[in-house]
């Protein structure tokens, strides 16, 4: 194993006990077309193959996308960056899972983009740095609900399935991190406007120490006081306070 590249964010993952409990999680059917994001030296790769999954990984390093090509002849290797992949293309092939162990750098701006664009994805299992889980499984009113929490429950019903320590990875980061799942709504609870959604919640999170009279102030009418007069919230409360379906009926009004 080469030494890890600090660019890439590349922490491999070395324990097979912890692959395979994370290829679990993602409930694989023979025949079930899978997209591995960031696959690295394969370890969770060398699971994925052995359930004889239709299985396409995406890897930027042309390094690391070369072994696998030649490890694993059945495999579809993609070299690219998730963080710049067209993810509408994987409607094209039905639907579809995905996992990953993803670089902690890109994870928070990834997982918000695929949500939004993987219309056809039935379920996405991804280990992240285990803070930037509890903030997407935040609850509203808690010190770690914030844009990312309201977004991703906007599509998708979040479940932590267990924490990894820093010892199964070479190197060892510094932190610890967390499997999350994902089960993607159908398209009649997933936001039809996201736009409007995420202009508000950066608007608000950008500024949440603020109450929502004062952030929205340019937005201000009658229509959104009333709003909040029939959810019985005062315009003084700040963004922690409203609920990932209160936001969604906001960005409808305000933009």
């Amino acid at each position: 194993m080469r030494t890890p590249k600090k660019s890439l964010g590349q922490n491999f993952l070395t324990d097979p006990n912890t692959a395979r409990k994370i290829v679990s999680c993602l409930c694989v059917l023979p025949g079930q077309k899978i997209l591995e994001i960031g696959p690295g030296y394969g370890a969770l790769t060398t699971h994925l193959v052995e359930q004889i999954a239709d299985l396409y990984v995406l890897e930027k390093d042309p390094h690391l996308a070369g072994l696998l090509k030649s490890r694993y002849r059945s495999l579809n290797v993609i070299c690219g960056d998730g963080l710049f992949f067209d993810w509408t293309r994987l409607e094209r092939i039905g639907s579809w899972k995905v996992i990953g162990n993803l670089p902690y750098n890109i994870a928070s701006p990834l997982i918000w983009d695929l949500v939004a664009r993987a219309g056809t994805c039935s379920k996405m299992v991804f280990m992240i740095q285990k803070e930037v889980a509890q903030r997407i499984r935040a609850e509203p009113g808690s010190r770690e609900y914030g844009a990312i929490s309201v977004w991703v429950r906007n599509f998708a019903r979040v479940t932590l399935e267990f924490f990894v320590g820093p010892r199964v990875f070479h190197p060892q980061p510094k932190v610890d991190s967390a499997v999350i799942s994902l089960t993607p709504f159908t398209s009649e609870k997933r936001p039809n406007e996201e736009e409007k959604l995420s202009r508000l919640l950066r608007l608000c999170f950008q500024k949440r120490r603020k109450q929502m009279s004062t952030i929205l102030r340019a937005h201000w009418s009658n229509s959104l006081e009333k709003w909040f007069e029939d959810q019985r919230l005062t315009s003084r409360i700040r963004p922690e306070g409203l609920s990932p379906e209160q936001f969604r009926d906001l960005s409808r009004i305000i933009f």
